[in-house]
């Protein structure tokens, strides 16, 4: 029989302490107790450990033995407990995230570069994705964490770690470029550039909600499938569109951004799984904090 590792333990600080007595006082048990733990792991190896006299006790060879094989073994045993503790507290193993393409310019490098800074024994793992992939890997147990914009799903979790306002984006020389700001109303009668509906009809059913709230359907003169395409659709003057003002740094050029004054703010949310928060969340959660504490989104990326 395979001796337990209490027992092994037990016989170590008896071996150290050369009295039962004060090991006893040691480990917290009754000295009956520990003797008794003691003669079972003899009987259980077939062999004597210790010589018992007034005292105190020794070692025999054989237990001699014993207290050099079995030293190791506990400090293995050690080391594997305190790996799975930090593991469970996320202070190890591997930490799945997926940024949303659109945030992934400006969020990605400080959240990765700070979080393997703080956490060095987490390997990082990173994607950039369109939503409907980011939520597909999140549903499928993929990802263990994402960064996007509102996905306005019922099964994940979901917290905003960021807010910023959200702009018109027109062709520079537009006759309403110089306006300190615009109204969704303002852009009726513009022609829009827009994501395809299919791209993720969640967002295209809230997008719908706030035109009709500004009394108008748009006129929808082509769709792009990304911000940096959208950006140059509006830069070669197809149409006008709508964008967070962190995505003024994806073009420098041929367009002009006005915060709209009746549009709520975009959010960044960190989401996962219902029922299935990673351990290491707390620590990706402190770290995407202090990045947005400083992040300039005008200037971002």
């Amino acid at each position: 029989m395979t001796p337990e590792l209490r027992q092994l333990r037990y016989f170590v600080v008896v071996a150290e302490e050369g009295s039962l007595t004060r090991a006893a006082a040691r480990l917290h048990v009754a000295q009956q107790s520990l003797s008794q733990q003691i003669r079972t792991l003899e009987a259980q190896l077939g062999a004597a450990l210790l010589e018992r006299s007034s005292r105190g006790v020794a070692l025999t060879d054989v237990g001699a033995v014993l207290l050099r094989e079995a030293r190791p073994v506990l400090a293995q045993a050690e080391r594997a407990t305190e790996a799975v503790r930090r593991a469970a507290r996320g202070e190890q193993g591997e930490l799945r995230v997926g940024f949303l393409g659109s945030v992934a310019n400006y969020l990605m490098p400080p959240v990765v570069r700070a979080f393997r800074e703080r956490h060095p024994d987490v390997t990082l793992h990173t994607e950039d994705l369109a939503i409907a992939a980011l939520v597909e890997r999140l549903r499928e147990g993929a990802l263990d964490a994402g960064l996007t914009r509102p996905p306005l799903v019922d099964d994940l979790e979901a917290e905003v770690v960021l807010r910023e306002p959200v702009a018109a984006v027109l062709p520079a020389g537009h006759s309403l470029a110089d306006r300190a700001g615009l109204t969704l109303a303002d852009l009726a009668d513009e022609p829009w550039v827009l994501t395809p509906r299919a791209s993720w009809p969640p967002w295209h059913r809230k997008y719908d909600e706030d035109f009709a709230r500004a009394g108008f359907q748009p006129r929808v003169a082509q769709r792009g499938t990304t911000p940096q395409g959208l950006l140059a659709l509006v830069a070669a003057g197809v149409g006008v569109t709508r964008l967070p003002l962190s995505s003024r740094s994806l073009r420098d050029s041929g367009v002009v951004f006005v915060p709209f004054t009746d549009h709520d703010d975009a959010c960044v949310e960190l989401v996962w799984r219902a029922g299935a928060a990673p351990p290491a969340l707390p620590m990706l959660r402190t770290v995407v904090q202090d990045i947005v504490r400083t992040l300039d989104l005008a200037t971002a990326g």
